[in-house]
C-alpha cells in the first residue's frame, strides 16, 4: 500500500486524507479509494499480474482517445503492478437492474432504458474501438477463432457434460464441437467497409451488467482486458441471454433491434446474417456459461451458480426448439437428453406442488448431482532452510519445494521480527510490497495443474513445501495461500503444516 500511496503523492502532490479499502471481486485484484485534500476521489489498484495491468490501462487509454466511456488511467508505477484512475462511483449496472431481476425478469421502464443505453454503446466499442489497436498487446488468445472457440466448447464438455450419467460417443461428440467451432470462428454478417473488405472487430468477452458502472447516471465500461478481436454477436449475446438477468423473450428482440440499429450507423453489413449468428452464438455462450456453472456450482460448491443452472438450461432448452444445433446431429441428440434430465425438470412421478417459501423441495428447485469427492490429501509446509528440507511422511516422495527467499524478507525489520506470516501486518507488508504476488501467482498454476491431474489419475498424495530464512514470515505466508487456495478451488483435503511455528492444521 506504501507504494500505491506514494503513487498518488507524485500524481498530486499530496498525501491523501483518506483510504478506503474496497470489496474484492472474482479476480486477484486489489481495490481503494483514494479521497484527495480537495475532496476528489482517485482508485487505486494493486495486482501482482503486471501483464494484466498493462493490457487494461492500454485498451483504456485507446479507447479513451476515441471518446468511449472507460476509466483514466492517471498514473501508473513503473513495474505495472499498480495503477490510479478515474472513480466510476459505487453503484454498476448490475446493482441499478437488482429489481426487475428479483422481480423474476420484470424490468420497470426506467431498468430497460438503462439496459437500452448500455447496449447503444457497444458498438461503438466493438469497431470504432478496434480501429488502429495493437493486437499484439492484448493477452492470449488474441483472437477468438477455432482453438479458442474449442477451448470454451470443452469447458462445457469436462465441467458440466461428463458430470452427469450420460452415456456419450466422445468421438461423434467430437466431431460435432469441432464442426461447430470452426463455424463460430467464421460467423456470417460481420461488418465491412465500404470496399466490402471485412473490418476488425473487438470482442469484449465479459460483457455483463456487473462489468458496467453508472457514473453520473450513464454507462461506462470496465474490465475489458481479457478481450480478444472477435465476431460482434459474442458480447450481444452474453449480454442479453445472461441466465440470472431473466430478460424476457419481447425484451431481448427489442434489446437487438436497438443494437443493430445503432450499429447502422457507425458501419455496413448483413443485418439477416448477423442476426442468424447471433442465434448460433446466444447456444454457444449457454453452453460456455454451463461450463463455468458447472465448474463453480458442482465442484466449488458456490450456491449462486448452482442456482443460474436451471435458469441456463431454460436457454439452452430454447436454442434447441430453434434448431440451432439441428446441423450437429450427435450434438443436438445429446443435449436434448441432457436437457430432460430429472434434475432439470419435473419428474413425471412427482406430486404436483404449489410454488411457495414453505415448499424446500418444490419441483421447480432440482437437485444437482454431487461433485465428485477426490481422494488426494495435499500437505502444505512452510520450513526454514537452515533446518533442512522437510520430509513426506506419505512416503510418496515429496512434490514441490518452493524458495520464497527471493522476496523482500519482512523479518528484516523491526515491527515484524517477533511477528509471522498469519499475522496481519506482515500480511499487509508482503501484499503491499506485491513481489510475493508475482511469486506466488506462477506457484498457483503449477499446484493447480498438478492437483487436477492428480485428481485425474486417482493419486492420494501430493506434498507442497515452502522454504524461507527462517520459516517465519515469507514461507508462512505462502504456505497459507497456497493451503486455502486448493482447498477452496478444489474441496481436496489440505494439511498445513508450519513445521518451524509447531502448527498443524487439517482443512477437511
Amino acid at each position: 500500500m506504501d507504494q500505491l500511496v506514494e503513487l498518488y503523492r507524485k500524481y498530486s502532490g499530496a498525501s491523501p486524507l483518506s483510504i478506503e479499502a474496497l470489496p474484492k471481486a472474482g479476480s486477484n485484484r486489489h481495490y481503494v479509494r483514494l479521497t484527495g485534500q480537495d475532496g476528489t476521489t482517485l482508485i487505486g489498484v494493486i495486482n501482482g499480474n503486471a501483464e494484466e495491468n498493462r493490457c487494461f490501462t492500454y485498451l483504456s487509454r485507446h479507447f479513451a482517445e476515441r471518446g468511449l466511456p472507460v476509466p483514466q488511467i492517471m498514473a501508473e508505477t513503473p513495474d505495472g503492478l499498480r495503477y490510479l484512475q478515474t472513480d466510476l462511483g459505487r453503484t454498476s449496472l448490475y446493482h441499478a437492474l437488482s429489481h426487475g431481476r428479483q422481480a423474476g425478469g420484470h424490468y420497470s421502464e426506467d431498468e430497460q432504458a438503462l439496459i437500452e443505453r448500455t447496449l447503444r454503446l457497444l458498438p461503438h466499442l466493438q469497431v470504432e474501438g478496434a480501429c488502429d489497436l495493437e493486437a499484439s498487446r492484448l493477452l492470449t488468445p488474441r483472437e477468438f477463432d477455432v482453438q479458442a472457440a474449442m477451448m470454451d466448447l470443452n469447458y462445457f464438455r469436462y465441467c458440466f457434460l461428463r458430470t452427469h450419467d450420460m452415456p456419450i460417443d466422445e468421438v461423434r461428440l467430437e466431431a460435432d464441437l469441432l464442426r461447430l467451432a470452426t463455424r463460430l470462428a467464421t460467423p456470417a454478417g460481420q461488418p465491412h467497409d465500404d470496399n466490402g473488405r471485412p473490418l476488425r472487430t473487438f470482442l469484449y468477452r465479459d460483457f455483463q451488467a456487473r462489468n458496467v458502472m453508472l457514473c453520473d447516471g450513464e454507462p461506462h465500461f470496465i474490465d475489458y482486458q481479457g478481450g480478444q478481436m472477435g465476431p460482434l454477436q459474442y458480447d450481444v449475446a452474453s449480454y442479453l441471454w445472461q441466465a440470472s438477468a431473466q430478460y424476457p423473450h419481447d425484451l431481448r428482440q427489442r434489446m437487438v433491434d436497438t443494437y443493430t440499429d445503432e450499429l447502422h450507423t457507425i458501419c455496413a453489413f448483413d443485418e439477416e446474417a448477423l442476426r442468424g449468428g447471433l442465434r448460433l452464438f446466444v447456444f454457444f455462450r449457454t453452453l460456455q456459461v454451463l461450463g463455468a456453472y458447472g465448474l463453480r456450482g458442482y465442484f466449488e460448491r458456490k450456491q449462486y451458480f448452482l442456482d443460474s443452472i436451471p435458469l441456463a438450461i431454460a436457454n439452452l432448452r430454447e436454442s434447441l426448439a430453434l434448431g440451432v444445433c439441428r446441423p450437429y446431429p450427435y450434438l443436438h441428440e445429446v443435449l436434448t437428453a441432457l436437457t430432460e434430465l430429472p434434475q432439470f425438470g419435473r419428474s413425471p412421478e412427482a406430486p404436483e406442488k404449489p410454488e411457495s417459501p414453505d415448499c424446500p423441495d418444490s419441483p421447480e428447485k432440482p437437485e444437482f448431482p454431487a461433485a465428485p469427492q477426490p481422494a488426494l490429501t495435499v500437505r502444505v509446509m512452510s520450513f526454514s532452510y537452515k533446518k533442512g528440507l522437510p520430509a513426506d511422511p506419505s512416503g510418496n516422495g515429496g512434490g514441490y519445494v518452493f524458495d520464497c527467499r527471493s522476496t523482500h524478507n519482512p523479518g528484516r525489520y523491526a515491527p515484524y521480527r517477533n511477528l509471522t506470516g498469519r499475522d496481519e501486518a506482515v500480511i499487509r507488508f508482503l501484499e503491499d510490497e506485491g513481489e510475493i504476488l508475482v511469486f506466488l501467482h506462477h506457484v498457483f498454476a503449477l499446484a493447480d495443474a498438478h492437483v487436477e491431474r492428480y485428481i485425474q489419475r486417482g493419486f492420494t498424495h501430493l506434498m507442497i513445501a515452502f522454504g524461507c530464512t527462517g520459516g517465519q514470515h515469507r514461507s508462512v505466508y505462502s504456505a497459507e495461500r497456497l493451503a486455502h487456495h486448493l482447498h477452496d478451488k478444489y474441496g481436496v483435503r489440505v494439511v498445513l503444516e508450519h513445521r518451524e511455528q509447531g502448527i498443524l492444521e487439517t482443512l477437511a
